[in-house]
């Protein structure tokens, strides 16, 4: 837990304009990056990647950007994943549970070895910073989510 908590103290400070891969003259908080191209995410999804884990820190922090539609497949992480939405409005699901909606400002905290998926609503982008902590594993990924969970 101690080393989550140094990565989301360096993602806040990085948010509130300390770092040094801060775009200059964009609305963008980061960077957009990479378009993601594995079978991992449904629609079209951005990652950049802030903070790469290491034998230091097995943190890793990255940039997420779903235009509408948008969306990861149901997903486990087994040390945890916080997510702090900075832009659009969006959705986060735990399997069995009511989904949410998210908008900017929104964290989101996902339980170790919970079955979940987020991304953006149907007609807005959502952005957010993923936290994920990989000691005790790297995430999970598992099945779509079905146009029939993404629209309930």
């Amino acid at each position: 837990m101690k080393k989550v908590m140094t990565a989301l103290v360096s993602a806040i400070f990085m948010v509130n304009g300390y770092s040094q891969n801060k775009p200059s003259n964009s609305k963008e908080l980061f960077p957009k990056g990479e378009k993601i191209t594995n079978n991992n995410f449904t629609g079209t999804a951005y990652l950049k990647m802030l903070i790469n884990a290491d034998s230091l820190n097995t943190t890793t922090i990255g940039n997420v950007s779903f235009e509408p539609k948008g969306r990861t497949n149901w997903h486990l992480h087994p040390g945890g994943q916080i997510l702090l939405v900075t832009d659009g409005i969006g959705y986060y699901q735990e399997k069995g549970q009511p989904k949410k909606i998210l908008k900017k400002g929104d964290v989101i905290k996902c339980p170790p070895n919970v079955e979940h998926w987020h991304g953006a609503s149907a007609n807005e982008h959502m952005v957010h910073i993923a936290v994920s902590d990989n000691d005790k594993g790297a995430v999970v990924w598992l099945q779509p989510v079905t146009e029939e969970e993404y629209y309930k």
